[in-house]
């Protein structure tokens, strides 16, 4: 198995150089991404499924702007934080609006990313599971969106037709989605989640208290507008706003290939027990070992 790290370090470099710039023709910054969006979104009329809903079926690429290291912007720090500019689109410094005492927490968790629960395998709850240099598959059986990613072989599937809710004592690490249709765009709630998961190795943490709300919007033939509301009163001061570029994957022949990680790994505790040794290049180029 390659270690998480490396995998992540490697596949940001084989990205298509055509999209550092721009996704479709709007730019691929994700504040100027999202303003262009909202404006094609209200042009294009998206092909259907036979029931009648849009059609976002085949394989994408999420255009992610850095957020698989972290969702703020960040100057970078070798490889393991390369730049980024953020995703966040609704704070004027494309920051999270933590309360004082959660940046604190954020701040001391991001002094310990091997603690990330990522990094030992547990799935990612939305938006992270979307934050990703792996491919996803989107199909649509009836009533139902169904999302494979590629990474670590995790799935969602979320229903577009009512149901009785869980009951809130429920928490789980994939949060139950309930999604409906708005129109062109699918709504996705998710609620009950554990907390237990960060947005990304940078420390950005949740609680069980932490609300998501997903809307993917087709733009154009070959792009979804992802865009992501996340509120907890529990230790935000406000809500805030994210979203990124899903790109159409067209190679010929494309499929998604066997990924492996395992709770009980071995390679975080190596990489931990060598930067307790001073050895800070294990984590940020493990290529190298």
């Amino acid at each position: 198995m390659i270690p998480l790290a490396t995998a992540l370090i490697i596949t940001l470099a084989l990205q298509p150089a055509a999209a550092q710039s721009r996704t479709g023709s709007c730019p691929l910054d994700s504040v100027e991404f999202h303003k262009c969006a909202i404006e094609k979104a209200k042009t294009f009329s998206p092909p259907r499924t036979p029931d009648g809903a849009p059609d976002f079926q085949g394989y994408w690429n999420s255009r992610h702007n850095g957020a698989v290291w972290d969702i703020e912007p960040r100057k970078g720090e070798g490889s393991l934080v390369p730049a980024t500019t953020g995703v966040i689109v609704d704070m004027p410094d494309r920051k999270i609006p933590y309360q004082p005492w959660a940046l604190a927490k954020r701040n001391e968790l991001r002094a310990r990313p091997f603690d990330d629960p990522k990094g030992h395998c547990a799935p990612s709850p939305p938006p992270r599971d979307s934050f990703t240099n792996y491919g996803l598959q989107i199909v649509q059986p009836a009533g139902h969106v169904v999302i494979l990613y590629e990474q670590m072989h995790d799935y969602r599937i979320i229903p577009t037709t009512p149901r009785r809710p869980l009951p809130a004592s429920i928490k789980l690490w994939h949060p139950e989605s309930a999604g409906r249709w708005e129109g062109n765009t699918l709504v996705v709630d998710n609620r009950n989640t554990n907390g237990k998961d960060w947005f990304e190795p940078s420390g950005n943490f949740q609680t069980e208290n932490t609300h998501v709300v997903e809307r993917y919007t087709m733009i154009d033939p070959d792009t979804i507008h992802f865009e992501v509301r996340i509120e907890d009163p529990t230790i935000y001061a406000k809500p805030w706003t994210i979203a990124i570029a899903f790109t159409r994957n067209r190679e010929e022949g494309y499929y998604q290939l066997e990924f492996a990680c395992h709770e009980g790994e071995r390679d975080m505790q190596h990489y931990t027990e060598e930067q307790g040794r001073g050895r800070s290049d294990v984590f940020v180029d493990p290529v190298k070992r």
